[in-house]
């Protein structure tokens, strides 16, 4: 699996609003709907909405970077000096999610899906 970014996740405080905006810009309705996820894959490029991301921390959009072994690169971005927002955490399908702060306060995330 190579390192890129594959995933924007965007904290919303209305699923519902937020979703009719997103299917207007992107030309279609999400592929995925769930109480915690509505997402799109376009082009192989997922964008997703969290309508729980504020109350986990998120302060605006998260990058993920898919990545095969996220523990070992969690512990290696924690190592490198970055803060923990969130740890290695399972969100269903084989799918797991971390995400870090970096030294100027920018959150990044890493996901691993199941092959």
């Amino acid at each position: 699996m190579a390192d890129n970014f594959k995933a924007i996740i965007y904290p919303v405080r209305d699923a519902e609003k937020a979703k009719a905006l997103f299917t207007a810009l992107l030309g279609e309705p999400p592929a995925h709907e769930a109480p915690y996820y509505v997402g799109w894959t376009i082009d192989g490029q997922d964008v997703g909405l969290n309508p729980h991301g504020f109350d986990q921390g998120m302060t605006g959009p998260v990058p993920y970077v898919d990545v095969a072994d996220i523990k070992s690169r969690f512990d290696a971005l924690v190592a490198a000096g970055a803060s923990v927002v969130q740890e290695v955490t399972e969100v269903g399908g084989g799918t797991q999610i971390a995400s870090v702060k970096d030294a100027d306060g920018n959150i990044v995330g890493i996901r691993s899906r199941a092959a």
